[in-house]
């Protein structure tokens, strides 16, 4: 029995939402749906293959999809959160809606404007609960890092006038509390994720810096901690430098055409974003072969993001009337 894991749960304490989670992957958006949808003669037939998936029932239109997709992001959430040993493997997934909410209460009080409609539910605060936390300056429900970063994010863009700083700011709380509440569950797995998500983040930072034509000074200002490949190493180095960088880890393939990206400032980035995330698509893909733990629960919370994703890259390529091989061009691996 494994115990080094996580720190005060084992892997057989997931036994039962391990079993239940590889049960709910049959139903997802295999290759062969995402095809379906692909070159389904019209947008009924498409839908149709969603509501095979648990999207909306038969009463799926266009209309109504977002409001479905956005529906079963939040349930994923609160049907694991309430099933999974310890609710912080759930937290980290959802980090990132806190934070772009963040975002955009920040910069849109610095306007004077309201943000409530641009607020995603799926956080670990309600969007309606944190404007008001955040309009009344009242942090006491959130955690100290990210309450610290509200805060340093709003001084910041008063002081500067620059979004984008204060946009790094929240960045780089945002992945600091995914590293902090990962280390917290004692999982491996699930920090090693964490790691390579900050290495995807900061590649796709030196690459665009590069394009960009500015100095390691500015990349130094944008790079991430946590990651494999440490922010000073991958400051100074040249974008030719990166396949060297990255050629032992999952980035490897997206290092190269990153590289290659640098050299070629009308190169498409498509192929590069793409290999980033199916590295990360990789790394969490292992976590099929582990009969239950943790990993079940971290696998299939990154593969619904993925799907949601992948249907919303779809819809739109139909809608805009995209060739069936250009829409195939733009989506990532399936996990499963």
């Amino acid at each position: 029995m494994r115990r080094d894991t996580l720190s005060h749960k084992k892997d057989t304490d997931y036994l039962a939402i391990s079993t239940r989670v590889h049960a709910m992957e049959n139903r997802m958006l295999s290759r062969e749906r995402m095809d379906r949808m692909i070159d389904a003669k019209d947008d009924g037939e498409a839908l149709k293959v969603l509501s095979e998936c648990g999207y909306g029932g038969e009463g799926l239109t266009l209309s109504n999809v977002e409001a479905a997709l956005a529906a079963a992001g939040q349930e994923t959430f609160r049907d694991l959160l309430s099933s999974v040993p310890d609710p912080k493997v759930v937290q980290v997934f959802q980090l990132r809606y806190d934070y772009h909410n963040a975002k955009a209460l920040v910069k849109a009080q610095a306007v004077g404007k309201d943000a409530r409609h641009l607020l995603m539910s799926g956080g670990r605060y309600a969007p309606q609960k944190l404007a008001e936390c955040f309009e009344k300056e009242d942090g006491r429900d959130l955690s100290p890092v990210f309450r610290a970063a509200l805060e340093q994010a709003r001084d910041t863009l008063a002081a500067t006038r620059d979004p984008q700083l204060s946009d790094l700011v929240l960045d780089r709380a945002c992945y600091q509390e995914m590293a902090q509440l990962a280390k917290e569950t004692g999982s491996r797995f699930l920090e090693g994720y964490v790691a390579l998500s900050v290495d995807v983040a900061n590649l796709r930072a030196a690459v665009r810096v590069a394009r960009m034509g500015k100095g390691s000074e500015f990349l130094t200002q944008v790079l991430l901690p946590g990651g494999n490949v440490s922010p000073r190493t991958l400051a100074s180095a040249r974008g030719e430098d990166l396949t060297a960088l990255f050629q032992a880890g999952a980035l490897a393939q997206a290092a190269q055409l990153g590289a290659a990206a640098t050299q070629d400032r009308g190169h498409s980035l498509t192929a590069f974003e793409r290999e980033c995330d199916n590295a990360l698509k990789h790394y969490v893909a292992g976590a099929r072969r582990v009969p239950f733990g943790e990993q079940a629960v971290i696998g299939y919370l990154y593969a619904k993001e993925a799907e949601l994703t992948a249907i919303r890259t779809i819809l739109a390529g139909r809608r805009a009337g995209l060739d069936g091989a250009l829409i195939r061009e733009r989506l990532r691996e399936c996990y499963v």
